[in-house]
């Protein structure tokens, strides 16, 4: 058990059989991130605070979605006057993921910087390559875990990406509520033959621009970057979507109301124009779809128009 910063201990499973140790370091909350249930080594009578994280060490796993709730259990133990000890089976890789998202929050610190300090006391830490993406996209979301944000919306697809060939079913919380059963003041995109609103601009997933041709294997001594265009938007799942997207890995998207071809989707990735890859794609072409836009007149009219593409 190692003491990192005010408060903090990062440890091992075997830990939790040092009661005196633990006494010693004013240890009142534990953290358990591990796939073994801690519960046998810290019975509920032995006066602990306790959160169980049961995960592997493996590079699929999901730590992102657990990094606030663990800085606020933490923080707990700080500001209580007491101590907590963050722990998985050989204090490497998982409880280092936990403690250096502490760090990063605590102190303001990017990845490098927070990893680099765990480093300094406890040099064997090792994060496994999965753990250190959540670690770099939990920098990018400025250390809050918002599940609305375009960037935690495609990590979440991602990880069921990942689960998918086990999955029966994706879960519904995955999809965003369809647009005709609710009002919202965002600007909307609808289907540019029967005008049916498909999507909301709070469901686009933006991504980097890609090499252009290049991506596609054309030769050229050019970059290509520059003038490279989107020519479809990719979305999180909608509502409308779940029945053409269980079972199979990839598809067409069809319009809900007038069955015109719109896109495709893979849960295994496709191309952007721009050559960017995309996992999972799901993909609506713009020439196939207007843009709504909502403008307010005088604070009490609203006028709507459409954007055209082309």
């Amino acid at each position: 058990m190692i003491l990192v910063d005010s408060g903090v201990f990062i440890g091992t499973a075997a830990d939790l059989n040092d009661s005196r140790g633990l006494a010693e370091a004013a240890i009142t909350h534990i953290v358990s991130v591990d796939s073994v249930d801690p519960g046998p080594l810290l019975p509920d009578d032995s006066g602990y605070c306790k959160k169980w994280i049961n995960v592997l060490d493996e590079v699929t796993s999901d730590l992102l979605s657990h990094m606030d709730d663990c800085y606020l259990f933490i923080q707990e133990a700080v500001d209580g006057g007491g101590a907590a000890l963050i722990h998985c089976q050989a204090g490497r890789s998982r409880s280092a993921t936990i403690v250096t998202a502490y760090l990063m929050k605590r102190y303001k610190l990017c990845f490098a910087e927070a990893y680099q300090r765990l480093k300094s006391v406890k040099q064997d830490v090792q994060v496994n390559s999965g753990f250190e993406e959540q670690l770099c996209l939990y920098e990018a979301l400025q250390c809050e875990v918002d599940t609305s944000h375009p960037l935690y919306k495609q990590y979440r697809l991602t990880k069921i990406t990942e689960k998918y060939p086990e999955l029966q079913q994706v879960p519904r919380e995955v999809f965003a509520v369809d647009p005709v059963q609710s009002n919202s003041s965002e600007a909307s995109y609808r289907c540019r033959k029967c005008r049916r609103t498909l999507f909301r601009s709070s469901s686009l997933l933006s991504h980097p621009v890609g090499e252009g041709a290049s991506a596609f294997g054309h030769k050229k001594s050019t970059n290509l970057t520059e003038g490279v265009r989107c020519t479809s938007y990719f979305i999180e799942p909608v509502q409308w979507m779940e029945q053409a997207l269980l079972g199979v890995m990839d598809g067409q998207l069809l319009c809900p109301k007038c069955r015109s071809k719109l896109g495709s989707f893979s849960w295994c990735g496709d191309q952007c124009s721009c050559g960017r890859w995309i996992t999972p794609s799901f993909q609506l072409h713009q020439n196939r779809v207007d843009e709504i836009r909502h403008i307010n007149i005088q604070r009490e009219r609203t006028t709507q128009f459409a954007v055209g593409n082309g």
